[in-house]
């Protein structure tokens, strides 16, 4: 039986190919679609673990988190300077850690904030933290080797912004690995931002004596935090909270939503933006689920009338003496093995296209999207086999229900 399923299928191999492409792409394409909306929910909601909560000024919740957790550039309002001192104060909070943007050296983020980003973020594979006002520790995916020195320039990663001539700061430590975009930032300490852009707002006459032994001083002067409490401070855009518990999380961010601050829970926003990714994912899934149900109708009506074709020799087969069983199992067989192979190779292209749909991805925004497959998928494949096995049972009882008198008259 087995030798006959295999020839007639050598004999119809190009038929059989097309027929096997067809059921994988669109096998592919489904699971592409949920391993995508997986993959980008792990990789969000992992680089939003080490921010518990994030304090800004009022405004859009999401542009808050996009800012702070995944360091995309905007213009953010600026936090007072006493929300600062009052959060450091506050003995409810383990560490408040200023985020400040606006300078970039080639595409890497240039991040004014505290020693204490490092330890929020797993600490270092290398190197020291930031002690001077010239020193910078770069994140694991920063190209630049410990002990090299760079100039920033001001505005966004891709546009010719202006050098901050002034300013030079030489990479200290290296941070560890997040998976985050933080693994593109280099961060310095965010006295050496405000006095850089102080610097920077000086008229001509001002700027030019201002830089004239400046440098030097600028990176030996020693990093104070109490700047940070002081009139020096001119306001950050972000805040990211440490908290002592959890119940101190839930009364800071309650103390801090009103007027003139914003507190907010990265996982919370998140959360409302899974809810907008899940709806676009159902669309998908619905596009595929159609596109799968064309292909399969379309392989039923082209087995059956493979069947239909092959009438004569399955009228020989039973003249022969072949019982119907074996004429179902051979038709059963044969065209369940054609769904089968083009299932579990469709499982096989969407697996690898989602690996390099999220390297791409990750390549662009910095966010490592993990591609994992759980028992949920494991259910679904078994579920397309199932339904493939049902669903060709319809040509095989065609054969089964001839008789050898029918099968050779037509």
């Amino acid at each position: 039986m087995f030798h006959f399923i295999l020839a007639d299928l050598v004999r119809n191999r190009i038929g059989v190919v097309v027929l096997i492409i067809l059921v994988a792409l669109a096998t592919a394409l489904g699971v592409t679609v949920t391993l995508q909306e997986r993959a980008l929910r792990l990789g969000s909601a992992r680089a939003a673990a080490p921010f518990d909560l994030v304090i800004g000024a009022p405004g859009s919740e999401t542009q808050l988190v996009l800012s702070s957790v995944f360091l995309q550039p905007a213009p953010l309002p600026l936090v007072s300077p006493e929300v600062l001192a009052g959060l450091r104060a506050d003995p409810r909070v383990e560490a408040a850690v200023p985020v400040g943007f606006g300078d970039f050296v080639e595409s890497n983020p240039i991040i004014g904030t505290t020693a204490d980003a490092v330890a929020m973020f797993g600490g270092l594979t290398e190197g020291t933290a930031f002690d001077h006002l010239g020193d910078a520790v770069a994140g694991a995916e920063v190209k630049r080797a410990v002990g090299s020195t760079f100039r920033p320039f001001h505005g966004n990663a891709g546009d010719v912004g202006e050098v901050h001539a002034e300013v030079q700061y030489r990479i200290v430590g290296r941070l560890a690995r997040t998976g985050t975009p933080w693994d593109r930032a280099i961060l310095v300490p965010i006295q050496a931002v405000w006095d850089t852009h102080a610097a920077h707002h000086h008229d001509a006459d001002e700027a030019a004596a201002h830089q004239h032994g400046h440098e030097d001083d600028f990176a030996a002067q020693p990093v104070d935090n109490a700047v940070l409490d002081g009139d020096a401070n001119p306001g950050v855009p972000a805040i990211v909270i440490k908290p002592k518990s959890i119940s101190d999380a839930y009364n800071l961010r309650q103390q801090y939503r009103g007027d003139t601050t914003l507190a907010v829970f990265p996982g919370e926003v998140l959360t409302r933006l899974y809810g907008t990714l899940g709806d676009a994912r159902r669309v998908l899934s619905l596009v595929a689920t159609g596109a799968q149900a064309l292909v399969a109708a379309a392989i039923l009506m082209v087995i059956a009338t493979h069947v239909l074709q092959r009438r004569r020799q399955i009228g020989a087969l039973r003249a022969f003496g072949a019982p119907r069983a074996v004429v179902l199992s051979i038709v059963w067989l044969e065209t369940f093995a054609l769904l089968a192979v083009g299932l579990l190779t469709g499982f096989a292209i969407g697996y690898g296209a989602t690996h390099a749909l999220s390297q791409r991805l990750g390549e662009a925004s910095g966010v490592a999207m993990p591609v994992e497959l759980n028992v949920s998928d494991a259910w679904m494949l078994t579920a397309f086999l199932i339904a493939a096995a049902l669903v060709t049972f319809l040509p095989a009882l065609i054969a089964y229900r001839q008789t050898p008198a029918q099968a050779l008259r037509s």
